[in-house]
């Protein structure tokens, strides 16, 4: 009974950790759509600004003296910053190894992108080296956690006979 326990443990916290890479996987592709699109409205604002003889900064300057446009070029100045820190996120995410990207999302994961991408999220059984990776580590993992309070189990009980 115990070894039929023990090996649903290991499957279950297999499954569930061979989802990291899988979860990592989709919040790549939308940080990927994200970085995407902020580069296309950075490049549309630096275009006219360019039109208009303006550097950004220039551009980002004339952008005051009513609440919209003090609101709008706080706008800007906000996209201009994530669209830096997601693209230095989607860098660390590119290179390494599946522990090192998770890593860089956990680091810093941006809040819009994880929830959209939690609210799709298909869990799946990642046949990558990763995947059998964490899938294998959370195997060990759980059916250990499982020997272990089994056998904690065991000596309550024998400290009780005593």
């Amino acid at each position: 009974m115990l070894r039929t326990l023990t090996l649903m443990a290991g499957l279950i916290a297999g499954l569930v950790t061979a989802q990291f890479p899988e979860f990592a996987q989709q919040y790549r592709q939308r940080l990927g759509g994200a970085v995407d699109e902020l580069a296309r409205i950075v490049a549309d604002f630096d275009a006219s600004a360019r039109k208009a003889g303006l550097d950004r900064e220039e551009a980002l300057a004339q952008m005051r003296g009513t609440a919209f446009l003090d609101a709008r070029q706080a706008d800007m100045r906000a996209t201009f910053a994530r669209l830096e820190r997601l693209s230095a996120t989607q860098a660390q995410m590119r290179t390494g190894n599946a522990l090192t990207r998770i890593a860089a999302m956990l680091r810093s994961a941006d809040r819009e992108i994880a929830r959209a991408a939690w609210s799709d999220f298909a869990p799946a059984l990642p046949v990558t080296p990763e995947g059998l990776v964490f899938a294998g580590g959370g195997f060990v993992l759980g059916a250990g956690v499982l020997r272990g309070v089994s056998r904690l189990g065991r000596r309550r009980r024998r400290a009780r006979r005593t």
